[in-house]
């Protein structure tokens, strides 16, 4: 028999409007279930791995359609910790699948809550909103939900997505963003600003993307000299040569179970490389960061975005033979300026 729960328009309005996220109404029986449409019993349909990393600002439909298709019409779960219950209607809306259902998670009890965990597990698609990634990190980290994303992206293997915060925790290096939003010129200027908080695969464990640190809104709100700052603490800090995956707004890079990546939506997505003989100039703190080796530090594959999923970019090796579909560029950094010209 098939259920519906959904909150009303008043009830969503009240709960934006007052910011009393914490007494948001649930589904009974289901802990911070926010709504479900679709049937509540459990379905098991054959599935299709992949990661849909999308850059906010809106939803891209063809991402959502990506891995509905992956899903085999299964039992879709979004999570969130700012009360955001939109998605189940626009998700239900693009295609059948069995069930749609919102969980926010804003505590770390919850996030240790069986019932929850078990939601998560039985899941055949799982997307993750938008909001601050920190607060998914502080609640959700080392907890019975973070094992039971990572059984979905590792044993079980179905499509997960994220878009914004959702996004970047999705790479294995990640940006935490906790104590505000870390900006390119400050950052650039001072590589050790206080807002560069980095961590290294201490959460979630998507397939690919160990060494990748993504970033989001990117050409929108210019991030990209703080995406290249956090790929230079990287470097210096840890010894890592990190891999950039950087979605605009509107605009998603999915990636499939052998790695490689098509980008839907409207904008453009880079997929940028280190270089192991090149290190950052400098790199330290108070210090304007230098990357530069003549023009040529970083080498970037910039994507333009299709409704159905344009390009092709092997997020496996990162292999430059194996790219289609963009354009080459150098990146670098001269005395805390960005810079970029085409090969």
């Amino acid at each position: 028999m098939k259920k519906l729960f959904v909150l009303t328009a008043t009830a969503i309005c009240f709960i934006a409007c007052n910011q009393k996220i914490a007494q948001l109404p649930t589904v009974p029986g289901r802990p911070a279930s926010i709504g479900i449409i679709g049937d509540t019993a459990d379905v098991t349909t054959p599935v299709q791995g992949g990661v849909a990393l999308i850059g906010g600002g809106g939803n891209v439909d063809g991402a959502f359609r990506w891995m509905m298709a992956r899903s085999g019409g299964g039992d879709v779960v979004v999570l969130t910790a700012s009360g955001n219950g939109g998605y189940n209607t626009d998700i239900d809306s693009l295609g059948k699948v069995n069930s749609v259902e919102t969980l926010n998670i804003t505590t770390r009890e919850l996030a240790n809550n069986d019932t929850v965990a078990n939601i998560i597990r039985n899941a055949e698609m799982l997307f993750i909103a938008g909001g601050d990634q920190s607060r998914y990190m502080n609640q959700w980290r080392n907890t019975k939900v973070n094992a039971a994303i990572n059984y979905l992206l590792t044993e079980k293997k179905v499509p997960v997505g994220g878009t914004s915060a959702g996004c970047a925790i999705l790479s294995g290096l990640y940006y935490s963003g906790e104590g505000g939003s870390a900006v390119s010129d400050s950052v650039l200027a001072n590589p050790y600003d206080s807002l560069v908080t980095l961590y290294n695969n201490d959460f979630l464990h998507a397939p690919f993307l160990a060494s990748v640190i993504s970033d989001q809104h990117y050409l929108k709100r210019h991030r990209e000299g703080r995406h290249v700052t956090f790929m230079g603490r990287i470097t210096k800090d840890w010894g890592i040569f990190p891999r950039g995956i950087a979605p605009d707004e509107k605009t998603a890079v999915c990636i499939d179970e052998q790695g490689m990546a098509k980008v839907f939506g409207v904008s453009k997505a880079c997929f940028i490389l280190t270089d192991s003989l090149k290190k950052p100039e400098l790199c330290e703190s108070r210090q304007r960061l230098q990357w530069n080796h003549n023009g040529q530090a970083l080498k970037v594959y910039e994507i333009p975005a299709s409704a159905t999923g344009n390009g092709s970019f092997s997020v496996q090796d990162f292999d430059p033979a194996k790219a289609s579909g963009g354009a080459w560029y150098w990146w670098w950094v001269e005395n805390g300026e960005l810079k970029k010209k085409a090969i």
